[in-house]
């Protein structure tokens, strides 16, 4: 189909997620083609390295072939098949063994949905299913983090703590609350590693009192905070929250949506501190983005519990029709089989380099902080690095930074309040991270010198 028909269409039928509709439509879509490795091609030819992996998600690259076959192959022979009324498929028990082998402690049940949001609201549900089990339905209110994202649907829009997810929604809820994040760069005090961790943990045991420990079901992070600014809480963070979750009594959620599956070097990021979540949620990397997607990973004690405590054939009243879908589980066993077979050991030698790289950018006046845990990396834009001042919304740097990548063959997160997102592929050469740097750099250098933003620089 011409590319003006399809903008067209485009404009008057498809409604593009996150998306300003009437900015839309005035500035149409860019559509793309194909993908290969780190790159993608669009339907002029344009060539573009994605610095952030589609959404978060695309860790092995486009075009993996070994993918594709496992993909071709299970939709050849099962293209779908049931998870109610007892039934299975191979690819996805065989999935949910290899998973629950791989997961941190006793993180032994797996839930299969479609992607992060209804995994969290997945969890959601299981939560109430634990604390009317245990005979505490009263503990129903959770406790996640501000700037936290844990989805769109309705009830995760309330945990997430984005104010675009809560305009006109009614959420959060009213047992949705949200403590301060652990975010350096903006900490009020000190800024010590050590004095953050205090706080964290102190606004957490303030809050859970202020609600009433009775009341309190469970607190959610994501061990790196991605949609919120790529936010890298000091190390020693999430083990003080996971004890304080313990000591408080409330039940631990990790939401590894984004940083699951080696996007932060380990195949999942609560193991760099040890963690055992009682609940973790996962997607994107899953299946690298091939297909969609999600999963709860449980601790045998909530499953185990809800089990013990549910009368003899009554069902646990949550699924979906897609959950445990064979071809999707087909492509997440090829995809693992991926970070085990170098993958993962390549996003750790690539993401070292990213971050020799971008820490150089610290020096630049017109950067405040950078922030990197592997392949994920924060750059924060400020117009006074003394005083940490923002640029002033009116200016628009998020959307001309987006013109600048586009123009130059780089795909990368312009986030609305000036920070600069990147995830790159974990199949990244040494010579692609170069690139996605110098191109970055000179994007930066560019913006800094435009003239409505220099004339507002200190």
């Amino acid at each position: 189909m011409h590319a003006e028909t399809l903008l067209r269409i485009d404009r008057d039928h498809l409604i593009h997620p996150v998306s300003a509709w009437r900015d839309h439509e005035e500035a149409g879509a860019r559509i793309l083609r194909s993908g290969k490795g780190a790159w993608l091609t669009d339907i002029h030819g344009k060539e573009l390295l994605d610095g952030f992996s589609g959404l978060w998600c695309v860790n092995a690259g486009y075009g993996c072939q070994s993918v594709v076959e496992a993909a071709t192959e299970q939709m050849a022979r099962l293209p779908y098949a049931t998870g109610y009324f007892g039934y299975a498929s191979e690819a996805a028990i065989e999935l949910a063994g290899r998973l629950a082998a791989k997961a941190p402690g006793n993180l032994n049940r797996i839930f299969f949905c479609q992607g992060g949001s209804d995994a969290v609201d997945s969890v959601l549900r299981f939560i109430r299913f634990f604390q009317h089990a245990r005979g505490t339905p009263q503990k129903r209110h959770v406790i996640g983090l501000a700037k936290g994202y844990h989805g769109s649907t309705y009830a995760g829009s309330g945990l997430t703590a984005l104010a675009a997810f809560h305009r006109d929604a009614d959420v959060p809820l009213s047992w949705q609350h949200h403590i301060p994040s652990p975010y350096p760069y903006r900490h009020e005090g000190d800024g010590q590693d050590s004095t953050i961790i205090a706080d964290s943990v102190a606004a957490l045991q303030q809050k859970v009192a202020e609600v009433g420990a009775a009341n309190v079901a469970a607190f959610f992070c994501e061990p790196v905070q991605g949609s919120g600014g790529v936010i890298v809480p000091p190390r020693g963070w999430l083990a003080a929250m996971r004890r304080a979750c313990t000591e408080l009594g409330i039940l631990f959620v990790a939401d590894e949506v984004i940083t699951g599956f080696g996007r932060t070097g380990p195949l999942f990021a609560c193991e760099t501190e040890q963690v055992v979540p009682d609940m973790m949620t996962v997607a994107k990397g899953l299946t690298s983005g091939y297909a969609p997607m999600g999963a709860v990973f449980m601790s045998d004690e909530v499953y185990e519990t809800v089990r013990d405590n549910t009368p003899p054939g009554v069902p646990i009243g949550h699924g979906m029709t897609y959950s445990a879908h064979p071809v999707s589980a087909a492509i997440g066993l090829a995809v693992l089989d991926l970070y085990e077979g170098g993958l993962l050991a390549n996003g750790v030698a690539a993401g070292r380099h990213l971050a020799s790289r971008l820490t150089t950018l610290s020096e630049h006046p017109f950067v405040g902080d950078v922030r990197i845990s592997g392949m994920l990396a924060g750059i924060e834009l400020v117009t006074d690095k003394t005083s940490r001042r923002k640029p002033d919304p009116s200016l628009g740097l998020s959307k001309k930074l987006a013109a600048l990548g586009y123009r130059d063959g780089l795909l990368f997160r312009a986030f609305a309040d000036d920070v600069i997102g990147l995830a790159p592929p974990l199949c990244c050469s040494i010579e692609e991270i170069d690139l996605m740097c110098d191109r970055l750099t000179r994007i930066i250098h560019e913006i800094a010198n435009l003239r409505d933003v220099s004339s507002r620089r200190a």
